[in-house]
């Protein structure tokens, strides 16, 4: 009878650790794609203010969303932020380079600039990788809340402090082009 209980506390012993050494896995992953993502952040808010240069010598009506685009480059750049701050700003910051790239459409000189041409097609690489290592997070953040969520997991995260994670979501506009491409016909 002893060495029953001894087995089942030995089981449940190692199912624990198990688990534990599980989330901390998962959690490390969310944090190794969130740092490539960072990578590509960097290379975007490198490429902002010269955008920003660029497009103001044509732009006299945006320039509410040129200071906005400003404004969320800095903050997110602040060493203060939370990883779940930096997310919805990023978030935001997304959503606004997609519509200063909209508005750049009323703009046909700026359009046809070659400095800006140059920059659009250079922030069009990076948001290409920036969307690639977005997928990458949301895959890990995706299997780390599911984890922390699902029995038995969820009661050793939540003695470990483990909370939901928040995805980086594509700017509405974004979701928008894809959704408003007709069907193809395939006759």
């Amino acid at each position: 009878m002893i060495y029953v209980i001894i087995a089942a506390a030995v089981i449940l012993l190692l199912s624990a650790l198990l688990i534990f050494n599980s989330l901390i896995r998962k959690k490390n992953d969310v944090e190794n794609a969130f740092a490539s993502i960072d990578v590509m952040l960097r290379k975007r808010y490198d490429l902002i203010p010269q955008i920003v240069e660029t497009v103001k010598a044509y732009m006299n009506y945006e320039r509410e969303l040129l200071t906005k685009i400003t404004e969320l480059r800095i903050r997110a750049m602040s060493q203060t932020l939370t990883a779940e701050e930096r997310v919805q700003v990023e978030n935001r910051l997304g959503t606004s380079l997609t519509d200063l790239l909209i508005a750049v459409e009323n703009y046909p000189d700026l359009k046809a600039s070659t400095s800006f041409l140059q920059l659009q097609a250079t922030l069009n690489e990076v948001e290409e990788q920036l969307a690639a290592s977005r997928r990458a997070f949301n895959a890990a953040v995706t299997v780390y809340n599911n984890s922390i969520e699902v029995f038995p997991s969820n009661i050793i995260a939540s003695m470990m402090r483990y909370k939901r994670r928040s995805l980086f979501e594509i700017p509405a506009a974004k979701r928008e082009e894809v959704s408003s491409i007709p069907p193809v016909n395939m006759v």
